[in-house]
């Protein structure tokens, strides 16, 4: 009897090669008969190609059993009606088989069965990759200016989960991760929050998932940030100035998120004139007359807010014109006669103090000199010579 040996699988680095570890059944005494079995990585939708190595092969029976431990080839013969399953090799050194259109059930150890004197296996282990779709995006709030805009990337199936990686201008935005585990396949979402203003409309972001499955185009989902706000209105207006028979041209310019398909037109206390005509923004008037005047206005609207803006039409005729360019001198005599009206007011007052105070200093001496007259009474009555008074003060 021969002596045989079997040892179990060795641990399997991770791999997207074919083949990745040979496992081993050790036999112990010369010339026994071994059976090898290699390891395999393949992703989802794929072809695997399981095979078993023989040393020593005299003839002895061979099976090789899919994970559930159904037989599917008995010493080269198809045992299970799977079209899936193919033999492609069988030597007295290898036998191999193809499992087409892999799915994440075909996992698990492939058995490669030798009987001989002692019956020993080798077990080679399938391990299948699914890669992830290019992620999704989901708009989980709004963004209107002044608050945050919420979103979500998703990558709905990967195995083993995905990584997912937001981008801004070539910079990370670092977002909240969650994963739903679904039997053997992974689910796993990525969500950002951020503040946005009217600048930020139509932002370019990206959300990249990554794999160790993946080495070839890059699964990535390009996104361009909206962003709500209420419109904003202005009114072009035409240049130089309108006379009667010209013709007037408005340019209503409407901004806003969504932008408003509705513009409107009105005259402010007044309705329309007939020979109005209103093309979306522009507004048009042929052969102006002063009974076009007034003011005008545009409004738009949208779900965030109302603007308007407004123009003032006033049609000159020549005569007008001219009046209000002759106007002005008369305004400049008008001023030039007040003018001279304060000068001769501010010398009256002048003159008039000047002559008070005049009037004032001549009372006063005139006082002094009755002074002077009462002492010369008074020497006179003191026997003194009326002559000497007289000459003393007159003098």
């Amino acid at each position: 009897m021969k002596a045989v040996r079997s040892w179990g699988p060795l641990p399997a680095p991770f791999s997207m090669g074919l083949c990745t570890i040979v496992l081993l059944a050790v036999c112990i005494a010369p010339h026994c008969q071994t059976v090898q079995a290699e390891n395999v990585t393949v992703l989802e939708g794929a072809t695997a190609q399981i095979s078993c190595r023989l040393n020593n092969y005299d003839g002895s029976i061979v099976v090789i059993q899919n994970p559930r431990r159904q037989t599917l080839f008995f010493n080269g013969s198809r045992a299970l009606r799977d079209e899936r399953y193919q033999l492609v090799t069988f030597t007295s050194r290898l036998l191999r088989i193809s499992v087409a259109n892999v799915s994440v059930s075909d996992e698990g150890g492939f058995y490669c069965q030798l009987y001989t004197d002692s019956t020993h296996h080798q077990a080679a282990s399938l391990t299948v990759l699914v890669p992830p779709d290019t992620p999704t995006v989901e708009v989980k709030q709004d963004g209107v200016e002044g608050g945050e805009s919420e979103l979500t990337c998703v990558s709905p199936r990967s195995k083993p989960a995905a990584t997912l990686k937001w981008m801004r201008n070539g910079r990370e935005i670092p977002g909240v991760v969650q994963q739903q585990e679904q039997g053997k396949i992974f689910s796993v979402s990525s969500t950002i929050r951020i503040p946005v203003e009217r600048k930020d409309n139509g932002a370019a972001l990206s959300c990249e998932a990554f794999h160790p499955a993946l080495d070839g185009p890059k699964r990535i989902r390009h996104y361009r940030l909206d962003v709500y706000f209420a419109p904003t209105v202005k009114i072009v207006p035409p240049t130089g100035i309108l006379r009667e028979g010209d013709s007037l041209s408005l340019t209503c310019s409407v901004t806003g998120n969504p932008l408003p398909l509705n513009i409107q037109w009105s005259k402010i206390n007044d309705t329309l004139p007939e020979r109005a005509e209103i093309s979306g923004p522009t507004f048009q008037i042929s052969r102006l007359s002063q009974s076009h005047n007034g003011t005008y206005l545009c409004q738009a609207q949208n779900d965030y807010g109302r603007a308007a803006d407004h123009y003032t039409l006033l049609v000159y005729d020549p005569g007008a014109v001219v009046e209000t360019h002759s106007a002005v001198p008369y305004a400049v005599i008008g001023g030039v006669l007040a003018l001279l009206v304060f000068t001769v007011i501010c010398v009256l007052i002048v003159t008039i103090w000047c002559s008070v105070r005049q009037k004032g200093s001549y009372l006063t001496h005139e006082a002094s000199g009755l002074d002077e007259h009462g002492e010369v009474q008074e020497a006179f009555l003191n026997g003194n010579d009326a002559s000497q008074g007289k000459k003393e003060y007159l003098l």
